[in-house]
This record gives C-alpha cells, structure tokens and sequence, in this order.
C-alpha cells in the first residue's frame, strides 16, 4: 500500500499542495487490522495535503476517519468505536536524532525527519494506532473483584490491603473494655 501513497520529495510543488484521498481497500483494512490487533476495521480514510514550509521543510495536515472494533478489557466483547481526529507532522531537512540513549519525545511533537518521500499511508496507521482507546469498555461493563491465590490458603481481599482497616477495629475494642 505504502508505494502506491510515496510521494517523492523532488517532485512536490514548493508553491502548491499536493492532495492525497486515501481509502484502503478490503485486503489493505484487513491487513492493517491485523497489524494493529483489532476485531474490525470500517470506513478508514485520510484526507489532507502536503505542503511546503519554508524552503526545505514539509508539512502535512489531514483529517483521519475510522470505525474500529476492539475487545472490551472487561469482558472482552466487541466495542465499536468512531475516530475522526486531525494530524499534522512536519518533516524537517535538518532533523537531528537526540544523541541520549534513552529520551523522551515531548509530548504534542509532529516533527520527523524528512527523507526522499512523504508517506501518507504510513502516517495513517501510524496516526490510527495512536487515536485507539486503550482500554476499550462496553457500556456498563465493571470488574468484579478477582481474589487470586495458592490452594488451600485464604485469599487477601481488598479491605485486608487497607492498613488502618485493623487498627479501628482494635481501637474499637479497646474502648469497649474500659
């Protein structure tokens, strides 16, 4: 999908935008649902331009459109979710790689290095797999509490993780034999 969507650098206008309309065909969404883990994947589209700025930088701003189905966290049934989120990156000719080996990209950051072709398609999925809920919840979904532990022993509950829980009950009887 991606060689189809490239446009080469070199050949982009510096004084007009260059549209692109993309919508996956069936074998393409499958593939991208599979690659993203998810149970369904409908009406995926990302509309938008790619521009100049400045004299060697590029920018491109589109609208991304997509109804995904992921499993509940809770019960792992179907939910259906909309996404219509904008999405902006700016490729920079003079890029530079934070020299630190372990570094945290600021939050809100849209700039990449720019190389001899914008991908379009690649910032869709990639805009698309950041705009999924993370912790997809049917309506009315809630977690029971779970007690876990090794046979033949009683399991800890949540009142027993509450360390002053004892206390008061103690203070209490204390109160009772004076």
């Amino acid at each position: 999908m991606s060689n189809q969507t490239s446009l080469r650098v070199a050949d982009l206008p510096q004084n007009a935008p260059t549209s692109f309309d993309l919508r996956p065909d069936t074998k393409a969404l499958e593939a991208i649902r599979d690659d993203l883990g998810l149970l369904g994947l409908r009406k995926l589209s990302f509309v938008g331009d790619v521009r100049a700025q400045g004299k060697r930088d590029w920018a491109l701003a589109g609208k991304l459109g997509a109804t995904v189905i992921q499993p509940c966290v809770v019960t792992l049934e179907p939910v259906t979710t909309r996404i219509d989120v904008p999405v902006t990156r700016v490729f920079l000719a003079d890029w530079t790689a934070p020299d630190e080996e372990e570094f945290e990209i600021p939050e809100g950051d849209e700039s990449e290095p720019l190389g001899s072709e914008i991908d379009p398609a690649i910032v869709m999925i990639e805009a698309l797999s950041l705009s999924l809920p993370q912790y997809p919840r049917k309506d009315g979904a809630e977690l029971e509490q779970a007690d876990y532990t090794e046979p033949g022993k009683q399991a800890m509950t949540d009142e027993d993780t509450k360390p002053f829980a004892g206390l008061a009950s103690l203070r209490d009887a204390l109160k009772k034999d004076e």
